[in-house]
């Protein structure tokens, strides 16, 4: 029986879908405005969303994919803990509802006087988190304490946050960006006791169920207008991102049985050496991701929309790691090359882009003064109906690009391009986007860190439209591996080529 007896009329449903949104966007803009580092408030790599009591999504703004489709897994973690007004959650384990280990996430219990109204939580990725590697992205970690501190779900008091930001680099920028998330949090649980002062606490009860459930039609609406039937397909990760040069390969098999749809990636190769492991929780969240995007993307970004589709890996593989395996790259490279495998399998059965670039290029650079991490944008995939856009974020990251003045003011770095790299799409009815070049100077000593996909095999066309052209990373002129940790004297110039977006159609 739902709380308060009954459905609420459209109207009052959609007005609390918007307020809902505007909280969960506000939320971000607090952080965003809050935080000290470059990666949140100039790239904005962070993200924010509502629960309901029971840690089930009911609203999430728009920010990164990869973050959103996880942080359930994030809330559930802390749903046998004892809640009450006043308490914070912290954690990033990826075992334990994280992704990868710079990746951390708060959650704040909401009340209206004695009673829980639901959770509002942040994720956002911090520029360090300790370990032997400055910026915490090592290219060849092989376990997971490489990586940087491990947080299980704990309580974020002052106490605790002050101690966490002293294990990192910089331990005043951490606790900086640590208070700009506690912020954004407030300003959500905030916003999300007004909604049910202004409605009512069992009206809001109601309404969230019913945005859930709404979510949920829409969803089984557009699975249930497709053939039902089986497809298959397979795509490849280079390199296994712990010194061995070899292809991993994946694999989905989707399933479509009237309103509902099965993605079993049995056949994807083990868990690597290297750090190109996912959690269980990055792999469904590339999943949903893409599955929403190609069958109603303006459904409520809720849970509900997820409900018709279930995600099968088999324990110990690639896409199933199990701890300590480390799972720096599994997060950002790993998660879009799931995106890449459901679009590619749901081709048959509904239209779908060609290959986007398929990679968040990751680079870190650091010494004992700055800890800088970015990743850079690329072209997209060609629609059938619209060529794909150039140098831009899509897809499971959807960050910015740091602006020039941001970082040469804060690091000891000069930029000598930035451009579009021309003529990168592939070609087709609807051209493919452009990559971008990126090309660094070092002015002082420092270390670099590069974690980078499609830089052997390039981004696919679809329907005979030709790829796109696979990235590069040269240092001083010389050509490095995809994924790749070395030294920079001043003077070195590290250049960095993204992919272009495969072309649609011949």
């Amino acid at each position: 029986m739902r709380p308060g007896g009954g459905k609420l009329d459209p109207v009052t449903l959609q007005v609390m879908i918007g307020g809902l949104h505007a909280a969960c966007e506000e939320m971000g803009g607090a952080l965003i405005r809050s935080a000290y580092s470059a990666n949140i408030k100039e790239r904005h790599d962070c993200s924010t969303a509502i629960f309901d009591v029971r840690g089930e999504l009911v609203m999430q703004a728009e920010h990164i994919p990869v973050h959103l489709g996880s942080m359930p897994d994030a809330v559930a973690a802390v749903l046998d803990r004892v809640q009450r007004p006043g308490a914070s959650w912290i954690l990033n384990d990826p075992y334990r509802g994280g992704t990868h280990l710079p990746d951390i996430t708060l959650i704040d219990p909401v009340f209206l006087g004695d009673e829980q109204i639901g959770f509002v939580a942040c994720r956002a990725h911090h520029a360090d988190v300790g370990g032997p590697t400055p910026g915490s992205m090592p290219a060849n970690s092989t376990r997971l304490e490489e990586e940087g501190v491990v947080i299980p779900p704990s309580p974020a008091s002052d106490d605790v946050l002050r101690g966490l930001a002293e294990r990192m680099r910089f331990p005043r920028q951490r606790l900086a960006d640590l208070r700009a998330q506690r912020a954004a949090n407030r300003i959500g649980a905030l916003r999300l006791a007004e909604l049910a002062e202004r409605h009512g606490r069992e009206r809001l009860l109601v309404g969230m169920e019913e945005i859930l459930a709404y979510a949920e039609r829409r969803t089984r609406s557009a699975l249930a207008a497709l053939p039902d039937g089986s497809h298959v397909a397979e795509d490849l990760l280079e390199d296994d991102a712990g010194g061995r040069r070899r292809d991993v390969r994946l694999r989905v098999e989707a399933t479509i049985r009237g309103e509902e749809l099965l993605l079993d990636f049995t056949g994807t190769d083990a868990a690597v050496k290297g750090n190109l492991n996912c959690p269980i929780s990055v792999t469904r969240s590339a999943a949903f991701f893409a599955v929403r995007t190609l069958t109603d993307p303006d459904a409520p970004p809720s849970a509900g929309a997820y409900r018709p589709l279930s995600v099968r890996a088999p324990e110990g593989c690639l896409l199933n790691a199990q701890s300590p395996a480390a799972v720096a790259a599994g997060n950002v490279e790993t998660s879009s090359r799931v995106a890449d495998l459901v679009f590619a399998v749901l081709a048959d059965a509904l239209p779908a882009p060609a290959q986007g670039q398929g990679t968040m290029n990751n680079l870190v650079l650091a010494n004992e003064d700055f800890t800088y991490y970015e990743t850079l944008g690329g072209g997209q995939g060609a629609c059938a109906d619209a060529d794909g856009p150039s140098a831009i974020h899509v897809a499971m990251s959807n960050t910015l690009n740091t602006p020039v003045e941001a970082l040469e003011s804060e690091c000891p770095l000069r930029v000598r391009e930035l451009s579009l790299r021309r003529d990168s799409g592939g070609e087709g009815r609807h051209r493919g986007g452009d990559g971008i070049v990126r090309e660094i100077e070092a002015l002082a000593p420092m270390r670099y860190s590069l974690i980078s996909e499609r830089r052997r095999n390039p981004p696919r066309g679809r329907d005979e439209g030709a790829d796109g052209e696979p990235g590069r990373n040269l240092l001083n002129g010389t050509e490095l591996p995809g994924k790749d940790e070395g030294a920079l004297a001043p003077g070195d110039r590290l250049r960095i080529e993204t992919p272009g977006g495969g072309g649609h159609s011949r």
